[in-house]
């Protein structure tokens, strides 16, 4: 089979976006905007290979975005999207052979696989092909600038070129050397002035590109009707507490003169986000999955059982929509270690920290918490399913 690889084209500031981050890293519907587009890619059959092409000024954010995925080693871009392109594609080049690449904006994060696999499978019989929308508004040019109209265009044979375009691997690189210091808004572009034959592949009017707010907004609507299918889990975990010197709660250790007694770390705060996850999906429960009589999860990492329950979210097609979890004890005080309990569940749930609420509550000395013989903690998820 020929292999195709994937450039995701995120080296750009955003600056028409505005904001504090850039825009291909801005959250939507609790994933950057970037780990979007890039799993769009990596869970797609036909897809060998994907390689980042990035701005290190934004590598702490890239590493938030991606740092989980095991991608390549991003790639540094130029000056321009062309100048990132021909960048990314000297890469490939050197990393090993490729028959087709796909070249696609970061700012495009809701492209759908049947999109995907139509333009890659156009390269069967041509050497380029791009996705692509048919234009049906009627157009409009303005005169020099002004409001007023000074012609309708007739829009019979218009298209709105879209992402991901893709070519025969060498054809396109070729093309890209020779265009080197021009100015072309896209890869189809660069194709036609070498002369390259591009087909047009019908896109999927969903597949959007984010260039302002009002564009974000519209994309959480856009994967709100999607994921219309809304569930809710409950999860409750209790640890007895024995002397020691640190406590796990939600990640992170906490030094404290006991310790949660479990058969792995006994993070009360995780074991009950996992089971709020697993009972949202009508999964079971945390035993389930992992019975405290195996002994190869004696004093395993908690996170382990989140990225479990992570994984079956996603095999069903599902995103996270928030987490919500109280802690129930007397010591140790959770108020100077929230902060980072919240980024470390994000971080596990692949969602943003706006997403996670930690709280703590005492039972005013009362029960077995109140005299301090253990520790629990109760948690909510809601995870949306296409619907």
């Amino acid at each position: 089979m020929p292999r195709c690889a994937v450039l995701i084209v995120a080296a750009g500031s955003g600056e028409r976006f505005g904001g504090s981050i850039p825009k291909q890293y801005q959250d939507l519907a609790g994933q950057p905007i970037l780990r979007r587009s890039v799993l769009a890619f990596l869970k797609h059959p036909h897809i060998d290979h994907v390689q980042v092409v990035y701005s290190p000024s934004h590598r702490d954010l890239y590493d938030k975005a991606l740092g989980d995925l095991n991608l390549p080693e991003p790639v540094t871009g130029g000056a321009s999207r062309q100048d990132s392109v021909r960048l990314g594609l000297e890469a490939l080049a050197q990393a090993e052979k490729f028959d087709f690449v796909m070249i696609h904006d970061a700012a495009r994060p809701l492209v759908d696989a049947a999109t995907i696999t139509a333009v890659r499978k156009a390269l069967d019989h041509n050497q380029g092909a791009i996705a692509a929308k048919p234009l049906v508004d009627t157009l409009k040019r303005s005169k020099d600038g002004h409001i007023h109209i000074e012609a309708t265009i007739d829009r019979n044979n218009l298209w709105q070129a879209h992402t991901p375009q893709a070519f025969h691997f060498d054809v396109i690189l070729a093309a890209h050397r020779a265009a080197k210091g021009s100015q072309l808004t896209d890869d189809a572009a660069v194709a036609e002035q070498a002369d390259i034959p591009v087909t047009l592949v019908p896109s999927n009017p969903d597949n959007m590109k984010i260039t302002n707010p009002d564009d974000l907004n519209r994309a959480t609507r856009l994967l709100g009707q999607n994921y219309g299918d809304i569930r809710t889990g409950m999860g409750f975990d209790v640890h007895r507490l024995i002397p020691g010197d640190h406590i796990m709660l939600c990640g992170v250790a906490i030094p404290h003169n006991f310790t949660a007694e479990g058969h792995s770390d006994a993070d009360v705060g995780l074991h009950a986000l996992v089971d709020a996850l697993l009972g949202a999906m009508s999964a079971g429960d945390i035993g389930t999955h992992f019975p405290p009589s195996d002994p190869q999860w004696k004093g395993k990492e908690s996170a382990h059982f989140v990225r479990h329950a992570v994984g079956m979210v996603s095999e069903r097609g599902g995103i996270i929509a928030n987490a919500d979890i109280t802690i129930l004890c007397e010591a140790p005080k959770v108020g100077p270690h929230r902060e980072a309990m919240v980024k470390r569940i994000a971080e596990l749930l692949e969602i943003s920290t706006t997403r996670v609420s930690v709280k703590a509550t005492t039972t005013e000395r009362l029960g077995f918490t109140g005299r301090g013989e253990g520790i629990a903690a109760q948690a909510v998820a809601t995870v949306r399913f296409p619907g």
